[in-house]
């Protein structure tokens, strides 16, 4: 049997559905917007606050940067690009009010 050399760091890239390429003007998510301690939708660094579904058409577009595209029960959602930094991990952002 071959052996297989995995970068295990690299497993949770797989997981992701779409790494879209950002646009030079890509905003980064600053804050979630929770109800019922669930992430319905996104602040952007513009401060524009777009719900789930509108912040993944941007992303696809271009238009968010540091995010890949997963899917969960048959609907899409935003993930953190996996990297050194933990502060700009999703879970990590503050909560914001809509």
């Amino acid at each position: 049997m071959k052996e297989q050399n995995i970068d295990l760091t690299s497993l949770p890239m797989y997981a992701l559905q779409d790494i879209p390429t950002p646009n030079a003007d890509a905003k980064e998510i600053v804050g979630l917007v929770k109800q019922g301690g669930r992430v319905t939708g996104y602040q952007l660094s513009d401060k524009r606050i777009l719900d789930k579904a509108a912040a993944v058409d941007l992303a696809k577009q271009g238009g968010i940067q540091g995010i890949g595209i997963g899917i969960r029960n048959g609907t899409e959602y935003l993930k953190s690009l996996p990297d050194a930094n933990e502060e700009n991990n999703l879970g990590n952002l503050p909560t914001v009010k809509n």
